[in-house]
């Protein structure tokens, strides 16, 4: 019997990847706390999969720890100047992450994790995308911010939106800054829980 498989997101850009590489699964939403982890003296790479393993545990309890269910989290950061830059709280606030980002290279981290509801076996991982912008002005970031495109986004920006036109270049997954790295979470899936994507 196929494992079910769990999206533990809200966001619709992972849901549309999902959906994109064929995949069939149920949404549940996990109420967490993301306060819990510490920002701060750690790593990037380590910051989002306790993120995502804490939203996978959340919802593996939501379905009720399943027999034959997979959960899928993920959390996504910018990390710029030894900062991490989640999602702006206002204008004020996303203007000053694009002023930071602008003409410069930055790290965009997604942590994926895979939590086998029964047991709460999991496997984490952090994937690393480099992205350099332009150079903006004051008045291309404030049409930006007009847009509402940067509201809920983390680093105040959607590379598959209207963002694209800020980027100038990346090496690594594009889907890792999407929000969510196809590739790593298909190994992850087959090789540690023997599940085929085709």
């Amino acid at each position: 019997m196929m494992d079910q498989l769990i999206l533990a997101s809200a966001s619709p850009r992972r849901k549309e990847l999902l959906e994109h590489i064929g995949l069939q699964f149920k949404i549940c939403v996990p109420d967490v706390d993301e306060t819990q982890v510490e920002r701060k003296n750690i790593p990037a790479e380590l910051y989002v999969q306790e993120l995502a393993l804490l939203k996978a545990g959340a919802a593996a309890g939501m379905v009720g720890y399943k027999r034959n269910t997979l959960v899928i989290a993920a959390d996504t950061v910018v990390f710029k100047d030894q900062k991490i830059l989640g999602k702006p709280q206002d204008e004020t606030q996303a203007k000053a992450m694009l002023r930071m980002l602008s003409g410069a290279e930055h790290a965009v981290y997604t942590g994926i994790c895979v939590l086998r509801a029964s047991d709460g076996f999991s496997v984490c991982k952090a994937v690393r995308t480099a992205v350099r912008f332009k150079k903006l002005t004051d008045d291309k970031i404030s049409r930006y911010i007009r847009t509402g495109e940067p509201m809920d986004k983390a680093g105040a920006y959607g590379i598959q939106g209207y963002g694209a036109t800020l980027v100038e270049g990346i090496e690594g997954d594009y889907f890792n800054v999407v929000g969510l790295p196809l590739a790593a979470l298909a190994e992850l899936l087959e090789r540690e829980f023997g599940y085929e994507i085709f």
